[in-house]
């Protein structure tokens, strides 16, 4: 990569080979599969470090989903001591390791603002904003010309946080899951986790474990299936089944199951959706819940199920059925959405990694 020019306070540069957005995991694998055929690419990333999903922005407890042979990068396997399902330390470990057998060329803490096509000249102009998190104090930007761009910020980008009447005057803290790291600091309390996906189960049973008094807030049907089947991992069951079955049946395989091994949910206010789990998730992008505990808190009470939340009062929230709880705390485990359209300049039809 060589600097093209200086023009006042943006600094243009050019880049000899792809140039990839995000250094998560996705883009640290397109960096080293360029890297094993020869061809050099630079990493932006607007965090000061790779991963920073997984290293800043997640609670404490979490571990893989999935067994580590599923999530493990091209290239480089995990460590043969790692556990089936890794620790969030342990990935990020991995992933540090990745990066620096590699030798991937990194740029943190620049965040792209802008990326056009300039059909003129036939490059991509990337136009990003020097400075932690791109603040725009500094003025210190910075404009990348490459002929190949690669989008890898994956989907978790932004924090989803919706509106909720009465949110003024609720008074108590209302926190993302983004913010939260582990119960402790919740012994005792009443918390409101709004949300029934991976996320809001694990905090929820984090909660049980620290002695707090968990309350999930479950607006739309869900899917709830064990983590291991039979003593196999259920993803790797339906990978397996995949090769020979179409998805609709595997769907009645996982469901089948999951029923004699967790019973009938619905009983416990998880109402289970209309598509099968793995049709779902290739529609609609909806990934099933793999429970690890949190069923059977819910089984015993210690985590209560209810619907949505009408509104909030001070210190209180309504429901959708009249019911009125008393929240100390309110946790949104409400997901996250991609920030890909609100800087890149295209008319068509483009691909995520």
């Amino acid at each position: 990569m060589a600097h093209l020019a200086d023009h006042g306070k943006r600094r243009c540069r050019w880049v000899n080979g792809p140039l990839v957005v995000g250094a998560g995991p996705s883009g640290l694998a397109v960096g080293a599969c360029l890297k094993e055929h020869g061809v050099p690419s630079v990493i932006l990333e607007r965090s000061n470090c790779i991963a920073s999903l997984w290293q800043s922005r997640v609670y404490d407890r979490l571990k893989l989903h999935l067994p580590k042979q599923f999530c493990q990068l091209p290239k480089l396997p995990f460590p043969e001591d790692f556990p089936e399902y890794p620790s969030k330390n342990q990935f990020v470990d991995y992933l540090e390791s990745y990066a620096a057998h590699f030798q991937l060329n990194k740029r943190f803490d620049e965040t792209v603002v802008s990326a056009k096509h300039d059909n003129t000249c036939g490059m991509w102009r990337v136009r990003t904003c020097v400075g932690r998190h791109g603040s725009r104090g500094r003025r210190n930007e910075v404009e990348y010309i490459c002929q190949w761009l690669v989008v890898a910020t994956g989907e978790n980008a932004e924090c989803v946080v919706p509106e909720m009447e009465g949110s003024e005057e609720f008074g108590r803290q209302v926190m993302h899951t983004s913010d939260y790291r582990s119960g402790e600091a919740y012994r005792g309390r009443q918390v409101l986790v709004v949300g029934c996906g991976n996320s809001a189960m694990e905090v929820c049973l984090d909660l049980c474990h620290h002695n707090a008094f968990p309350t999930m807030v479950v607006r739309d049907a869900v899917h709830v299936l064990p983590r291991e089947t039979f003593g196999r991992s259920t993803f790797e069951l339906a990978v397996s089944l995949m090769k020979w079955l179409p998805v609709k049946l595997v769907d009645k395989v996982l469901l089948i199951s999951s029923w004699m091994i967790l019973g009938n949910i619905e009983k416990y206010g998880l109402r289970r959706p209309s598509l099968g789990p793995l049709e779902l998730k290739n529609t609609q992008g909806k990934t099933p819940v793999l429970d690890i505990g949190a069923l059977q808190k819910i089984k015993t009470g210690e985590i209560k199920v209810v619907p949505g939340i009408k509104r909030l009062l001070h210190g209180r929230a309504e429901l959708v059925d009249g019911r009125i709880l008393d929240v100390d705390s309110i946790i949104l485990a409400t997901g996250y959405h991609s920030n890909v359209h609100s800087w890149l300049q295209v008319d068509t039809l483009f691909f995520l990694t």
